[in-house]
């Protein structure tokens, strides 16, 4: 845990933004004659110009002389940070003469009367390097201990465990000292720094100081009960006989009136203890959190917590009789929560509170229509439901009857996304619940009139003409479609109601659209006539039946749909039915309502004609009626639903695909015999020699230490050169990315035998990357080696680059800074990427909205479209969505959708069609193209960028 005497202490002043240029002659006279801001202004430039490699060795006994004795605040502070960063020592590495007069100053301060200075000054001598500054200035920290402001006890303390730290031979005494004043102090702030020392110097003292207060740790300061939770876990990890001593103390703990010590207080209870009661507290605190916690990143995070828990299958047990007590944090508005929730107690539903899950869902979902809360985010939770609802369903099929009646009713929902859902899990209902087939069918006859969207039409109308059996539903489909289009022909009714609203038409209302069609004169040839439809024509479409509404659009897909249902009810009712007059009759209605879609296509009334792919499955319809081969009527009555029932088995194992990586392999069973080679007797060495062979081979081929080999292997990988050999200074750098931190762990190696002082690391990044701090200075002897650490923040998942150069001054050399540039770093857009998972109506919803796009053409040397696949897909750390069925097999041609997304939650998405060329051979390479599509650009152009530099296959010589 850092603390704030650790941190820089020129963050704390801002330095100033001109950068002109100023003498050190002018900075003198500022310092030496100059007002209070006068030197104030002097100082800070100073300083800059030090912070920027300068040297002013002569102005040091200037601000000694004429600025140190000042009582100003603001030049107090500005001097503590000046004695920071200004140089200490001489070119030898011997402390300046000067620094003596400092250190007396330091001691006067330490003993001044005004508590800010005090405590700013202890603050301040966190930071010395020198013992031999702070071995006069002992007695007066000593002293601070018994201040009377609690400012400067709290630092005193620190700064006592930092010199302890550094310098342990200046105050041997330190953990004992600590302790008696812990045992007298009664300010939180100050026993917190005192406990927090002792737990990172005398760990016993700590647990002996604990031990005397074990029972009131509960009345005691928030801040001082985290740092007791820390010491707990330490001294429990570290020494596992000691949990039943603290066990109680963190239960205690549980009922803490802060948050954050409840909740680490229950993430320390997990892992000190793994029984039931313990778990269950711990959960049950989580929930809790949950519950009062308003800010909803901190639900988001609990929740993480609580998933976590349920990869244990112990804790999974307990956290299932927890369902009920989950599922109340739905009453949080936001979705993100309220998503990650269902996701959860969807994997912790079991057979015994199923019923109960279901009914609080269904409650959700009634509440949905009652809130005051409108718009897309009640749609997009009423959504969830239903898909929780329907997993249920499929993982439980018992509780299916109560629910499919309840869902039909939301067909009419004027979110697409929520009706869809719906729909969704009728059809796969429908599919497997054979005893539910009858109540289903009736259901979405009743509803079929409350639909409002062509999408939601198409499936309804797909369910109905596949699973309608009986005569009498068949015909009830036959009327709701002949009520859907209304009076038929559509063109002549169309072209009455125009005839009959034209009289009535006042001057304004006779504005005429124009309207064209393809006509087939006399001698073959084709022209075009124009038609003028009156505007009050278009004033009726919203009295116009649905499925004539949709026609007259131009949407003549739904008109497809409703010719193939049609056929498909013909050929059943034919099988089923008795009478020839009635069979004959639905066929020639069915081949009537078709005609007349299709003449209603090319009229020229609809806003845009039939398109050829819809007029060609029309025509297949009709010509399927007529003829009644019965290879057309297993295609149309038995093969659809075997495609159906396919699609849906592939989708199941694309959304379970990410449970299954999560599963361990058992490479070995616990009753295979375990060999020691050191019980072997003399005779059986040759069999202990060739034991030994094959436990090493197994060894080295095993699939766990294969695992290790590519994690050292990758680890390797991370490790960029950053200088030559040859330079006088060789650096490399392990790249470290952790989520949105990027750690650089550089090492410096000095490679000539010259010291080399205020050797500093200076980086600067490029693209979305930012420069936490800046990495401090080092010394290095002959030869000598350091570790610099930097972290870098990333804020996108982009392509960055981090640059800079390493600068040093030569013991004994010229004075001048020399410099070596470093190589560049380069950092990878996969370190970013993960794959995930969605639905297709996930995925073509995201493609419709995602603005982005970057199209990559195919160029490899890859001969085999699946293998170019798997290639992109290993590069890319995307999943690929399309079933496994859906690009098998030797076609010379592919399609797939690929989906990953970011640690950010940047989605990204990818369609693949690629093919063999016919005449290139078998040898030729795969062609196509990759369409990327993502919702920032900078995901689309670095996912491009990806795929153009790997999507060549290596070829090993």
């Amino acid at each position: 845990m850092t603390s704030i005497a650790e941190l820089p202490c020129y963050t704390l002043i801002n330095y100033p933004i001109e950068n002109e240029p100023v003498t050190e002659a002018k900075l003198k006279e500022d310092l030496e004659r100059g007002d209070i801001p006068a030197k104030t202004t002097a100082l800070k430039k100073v300083m800059y110009q030090l912070l920027n490699g300068e040297k002013m060795p002569s102005i040091l006994m200037t601000i000694i002389r004429f600025v140190l004795p000042l009582q100003d605040h603001t030049i107090k502070k500005l001097l503590l940070i000046f004695w920071e960063i200004v140089p200490k020592t001489s070119s030898d590495g011997k402390l300046l003469q000067e620094m003596i007069l400092v250190c007396d100053a330091y001691r006067k301060d330490l003993e001044h009367p005004n508590e800010f200075i005090r405590g700013s000054t202890l603050r301040f001598l966190c930071k010395l390097k020198e013992s031999e500054l702070i071995e006069p200035l002992m007695p007066a920290i000593r002293a601070c201990l018994e201040h009377r402001h609690s400012y400067v006890r709290r630092n005193a303390v620190f700064a006592i465990y930092t010199i302890y730290r550094n310098f342990d031979f200046l105050i041997p005494d330190a953990p004992e000292l600590v302790y008696e004043f812990l045992e007298k102090e009664q300010d939180a702030s100050c026993k917190r720094n005192a406990f927090m020392m002792l737990i990172h110097v005398n760990q016993e003292k700590a647990l002996d100081y604990l031990s005397t207060c074990i029972e009131q740790v509960h009345s005691f300061n928030e801040i001082l009960q985290l740092v007791i939770v820390e010491l707990i876990y330490k001294v429990c990890i570290a020494n596992p006989q000691e949990r039943s001593r603290f066990i109680k103390c963190i239960y205690n703990l549980l009922n803490s009136s802060s948050n954050a010590v409840r909740y680490e207080a229950a993430g320390t209870l997990v892992t000190l203890s793994s029984a039931p009661t313990a778990v269950k507290a711990a959960a049950s605190n989580y929930i809790e959190l949950i519950l009062k916690e308003s800010d909803n990143n901190v639900k988001l995070i609990v929740l993480d917590k609580l998933i976590k828990l349920k990869e244990n299958p112990v804790h999974e047990r307990v956290l299932q009789e927890l369902v009920m007590d989950i599922l109340r944090v739905l009453a949080s508005p936001d979705l993100e929560v309220r998503k990650k929730t269902l996701d959860l107690v969807l994997e912790l539903v079991t057979l015994r509170n199923i019923n109960e899950v279901v009914m609080i869902l269904k409650k959700e979902v009634t509440k949905t229509h009652t809130e005051s809360e409108k718009g897309d985010l009640i749609g997009n939770y009423r959504q969830i439901l239903v898909r929780t609802l329907h997993s249920c369903c499929i993982k439980y099929p018992d509780v299916a009857p109560t629910v499919v009646p309840m869902l039909t009713e939301f067909l009419g929902d004027e979110n697409e996304q929520a009706a869809l859902e719906v729909l969704l899990f009728i059809r796969e209902a429908v599919l497997k619940f054979v005893s539910l087939k009858a109540v289903i069918l009736e259901k979405l006859l009743e509803n079929f009139r409350t639909i409002k969207n062509v999408k939601i039409h198409r499936h309804a109308l797909w369910i109905l003409g596949e699973y309608c059996q009986q005569p009498n539903d068949i015909l009830s489909v036959m009327n709701e479609i002949k009520d859907g289009l209304g009076e038929l022909p559509l063109v002549d009714d169309e072209l009455r109601k125009m005839a009959g609203t034209k009289g009535e038409e006042t001057d304004e209302d006779k504005k005429s659209i124009p309207s064209q069609r393809m006509m087939v004169t006399a001698d073959g040839t084709y022209a075009t006539q124009s038609a003028f439809v009156t505007k009050s024509s278009t004033v009726e479409a919203d009295t116009r039946p649905p499925l004539r509404n949709y026609l007259m659009k131009g949407d003549f897909f739904i008109g497809s749909v409703i010719g193939s249902t049609l056929t498909k009810l013909a050929l059943k009712f034919t099988d089923v039915a008795q009478d020839p007059v009635s069979k004959n009759k639905f066929v020639a209605e069915t081949m009537f309502v078709i005609a007349s879609i299709i003449h209603f296509g090319k009229s020229g009334i609809p806003e845009k004609p039939i398109t050829e792919e819809d007029l060609g499955r029309l025509a297949i319809c009709i010509k399927v009626l007529s003829e009644q081969n019965a290879f057309m009527k297993n295609l149309f009555k038995v093969e659809c639903r075997n495609a159906v029932s396919d699609m849906l088995d592939g989708s199941k194992q694309i959304i379970q695909y990410q449970g299954d990586v999560n599963k361990k392999t058992v490479f070995s069973q616990p009753d295979e015999s375990i060999a020691f080679l050191q019980l072997f007797v003399k005779s059986d060495q040759s069999v202990a020699e060739n034991q030994f062979e094959v436990s090493l081979l197994q060894a080295i081929n095993s699939p766990l230490m294969k695992k290790e080999d590519e994690s050292m292997s990758s680890k390797l990988n991370k490790v960029a050169q950053l200088t030559g050999f040859s330079d006088p200074i060789y650096a490399e750098a392990y790249v470290n990315v952790n989520q949105y931190d990027i750690v650089l762990d550089v090492l410096i190696v000095n490679q000539t035998t010259d010291t080399l002082q205020n050797v500093t690391l200076e980086l600067a990044t490029l693209g979305d990357l930012k420069l936490v701090e800046k990495p401090s200075s080092v010394t290095l002897a002959g030869h000598d080696f350091s570790n610099i650490k930097a972290s870098v923040k990333v804020a996108s998942t982009e392509n960055g680059i981090i640059f800079g150069n390493i600068v040093y001054d030569v013991s004994g050399g010229s004075g001048d800074r020399n410099c070596v540039v470093l190589n560049d770093i380069h950092i990878d857009i996969m370190d970013y990427i993960i794959p995930a998972s969605c639905t297709d109506t996930e995925f073509r919803q995201m493609w419709a909205e995602f603005e982005w796009e970057n199209k990559v053409s195919v160029n490899t040397n890859i001969t085999d479209t699946r293998e170019y696949l798997d290639h992109i897909i290993k590069c890319t750390n995307m999943k690929c969505l399309t079933p496994e069925k859906a690009i098998s097999g030797d076609c010379g041609f592919l399609a797939a959708n690929l989906y990953a997304k970011s640690i950010f939650g940047e989605d990204a998405l990818a369609n693949l069609s690629i093919e063999k060329p016919l005449n290139g051979g078998h040898d030729a390479s795969v062609i196509g193209h990759i369409r990327i599509r993502a919702k920032s650009q900078g995901m689309a152009l670095s996912l491009g960028d990806k795929i153009n530099l790997s999507q060549k296959k290596i070829v090993k010589v």
